[in-house]
């Protein structure tokens, strides 16, 4: 009886001890397997993460060659809620576009009488659209004549037509500059990157003969050489002519050409939010010191008598 009781303490006690390295073996494989699962799971989410980034940055520099450098967003002095036009600044960049844009791009939705009151006086205006010589007709015997230009014409044509434009400039069409910062997205800002944004190709970028550089235009490559040089256009009231401040005049003149209604509407916004705002005080007044009472009251029915 003592040696069975012996012999079964014994057989336990062997049992334990072979059990315990099966155990512990049994974990630290289990602890290696579950270290390399995860080792391998973050070079997983690591190469995923580096080849969407490489092929985001792919996507990025195609959509850049393709529709050009973004612009910058610059503090146009016309751009808050009740902010107004630089009329000096407008006069100055018609001065631009006369000399510098209009011997290749039309105007053609703007007339002269336009000008009046905004940049120029009636007078000013008259002389300057007398300068020019517009074909009408026909007279009494049927035939075309010329005669100087008026107030209601608009601004000359360079062109005859579109062909003409483009054998003139080399295939390319130069747009109608009447809408051009409406027509653009980003329009004030992408116009005047483009016109002060020309530098030489870098490394690796060929440019083919008869074409100019420029991040900023689609592609990359622009028919248009740089216009706006230092000094290109003397200043009636002595502003010097940099290359920065004419393009923010033509810009401003564009601006304003696309929306000349601009300053009105503003106007035309602020008093109807002053009207609105005493309306909307009169119906509080109104809701808290009068309906409120009628409101308020308690009817009694006094269905006995």
């Amino acid at each position: 009886m003592a040696g069975g009781l012996v012999h079964q303490v014994l057989r336990r006690k062997l049992q334990s001890q072979s059990a315990v390295p099966a155990l512990s073996w049994f974990t630290s494989r289990k602890f290696n397997e579950d270290a390399a699962s995860a080792g391998m799971r973050t070079a997983a989410l690591l190469g995923a993460g580096i080849s969407g980034f490489l092929g985001f940055a792919t996507i990025a520099s195609a959509d850049e060659a393709e529709h050009g450098l973004p612009a910058s967003s610059y503090p146009w002095p016309h751009s808050g809620i009740l902010s107004s036009y630089d009329h000096a600044s407008i006069r100055r960049g018609h001065q631009v576009y006369q000399q510098v844009c209009a011997s290749c791009h039309s105007m053609s939705l703007i007339s002269y009488r336009d000008l009046v009151g905004v940049a120029y006086t009636e007078e000013e205006t008259k002389a300057m659209a007398a300068e020019i010589e517009v074909v009408d007709g026909p007279n009494d015997e049927g035939e075309m004549f010329t005669r100087p230009g008026k107030l209601s014409d608009r601004f000359p044509q360079p062109y005859s037509n579109e062909q003409a434009a483009r054998f003139a400039n080399g295939g390319a069409y130069p747009p109608d500059l009447s809408l051009i910062t409406k027509a653009r997205h980003n329009g004030q800002n992408y116009v005047f990157a483009l016109l002060t944004g020309y530098h030489d190709p870098p490394a690796g970028v060929s440019i083919r003969e008869g074409l100019h550089y420029n991040p900023y235009f689609p592609g990359g490559a622009i028919a248009m050489p740089k216009m706006l040089i230092d000094g290109a256009v003397e200043y009636e009231d002595g502003t010097p002519a940099t290359e920065a401040q004419m393009g923010k005049d033509v810009v401003t003149f564009l601006s304003w050409a696309a929306e000349p209604e601009m300053e009105e509407r503003k106007l035309m916004g602020f008093k109807w939010i002053f009207v609105l705002s005493l309306a909307l005080l009169q119906a509080a007044y109104y809701r808290r010191m009068r309906w409120s009472v009628l409101k308020s009251r308690r009817l009694v029915v006094d269905v006995v008598n």
